[in-house]
């Protein structure tokens, strides 16, 4: 009974986003999905031409702008969307598709000051990978911090050599824990993605995973779902019975364990994931995002799901 009333207690501490965002800015702010036009060096041939086996032809960007829009109309159409929610509202520009540095630093430039300097933003995030982070890039995002808050968001998904081969995602740990070193040299906030669900991962290898992040000195994280997308290498694989994707209850349980793990500073950005419903392949009951998150957050709070 007391282990289970200090575990509940632990998981009551859960640092959300949305009081991160109150103590530090008084208010919700809404997160606008930019899409910057950029590549990826997991698809122009610098390190594969295939991509990550999980990503979509939209670089997980499915949810992002037009890039055929300037930053600004981007920003303006986002505004747009959730205008029924928010009004004279603030907003976190959020380049989201494919790799948010891989491009030369006049481009990036162009594109983060268009964001940042944007009367209604009040933070730039940047998505990108641990390795497509050069000091002259460091510099550009120090140049950004001085006008307004910088996050970065870093694509780890795991921690484990056998699991980053299978998925390609052309990097080893230890430039990770490089990147994360030289963006908090320069005080800029990290978040860290970890996917929960790749083939051949035990729940303990899940749980390494997010002890490591919860240790490597990120200032947040995004727990992600794995999701099997139509046209994917991951479809094939799935398709052919490889690997099964975790079941709702088994998804939920875990989640509340891996909070459990994190500090009680670490702010937890995403718990789960909602694919684009015209392409998800599975796990179907996915897509009810609120179900998903209301057992989320009664396990967290109860311990059970």
């Amino acid at each position: 009974m007391g282990l289970r009333l200090e575990r509940t207690l632990i998981h009551m501490e859960m640092y959300t986003l949305n009081q991160y965002l109150h103590d530090t800015f008084g208010q919700k702010l809404y997160k606008i999905a930019l899409d910057g036009g950029f590549t990826c060096p997991n698809r122009d041939g610098t390190i594969d031409t295939r991509g990550c086996i999980f990503c979509s032809g939209a670089g997980s960007g499915e949810f992002a702008g037009d890039c055929a829009m300037n930053i600004t109309q981007q920003i303006e159409k986002g505004k747009d969307r959730v205008a029924a929610k928010m009004k004279n509202g603030r907003y976190i520009a959020y380049f989201q598709a494919f790799t948010n540095t891989y491009a030369p630093v006049g481009k990036l430039r162009s594109l983060y000051m268009e964001a940042i300097n944007h009367r209604d933003i009040a933070v730039l995030s940047v998505a990108t990978r641990p390795d497509c982070l050069p000091d002259e890039v460091l510099d550009l995002l120090c140049e950004c911090r001085r006008i307004k808050p910088v996050w970065v968001e870093l694509g780890l998904q795991t921690i484990h050599p056998a699991t980053a081969a299978y998925i390609r995602r052309g990097y080893p740990l230890s430039v990770y824990d490089d990147a994360v070193n030289r963006l908090k040299a320069r005080g800029i906030e990290v978040i860290t993605h970890v996917m929960l669900g790749l083939p051949g991962e035990s729940r303990q290898d899940m749980l390494d995973t997010v002890s490591y992040v919860g240790k490597s000195r990120a200032d947040g994280i995004k727990l992600q779902l794995l999701h099997v997308i139509r046209g994917t290498d991951l479809e094939k694989d799935y398709r052919e019975g490889k690997f099964e994707t975790l079941t709702f209850e088994s998804y939920v349980e875990l989640v509340a364990e891996c909070v459990a793990l994190l500090p009680e500073n670490m702010v937890i950005h995403r718990l789960t994931g909602d694919g684009d419903k015209r392409t998800l392949v599975a796990p179907m009951w996915s897509g009810d995002k609120k179900r998903v998150l209301n057992a989320i957050y009664r396990a967290i709070c109860n311990g059970s799901a």
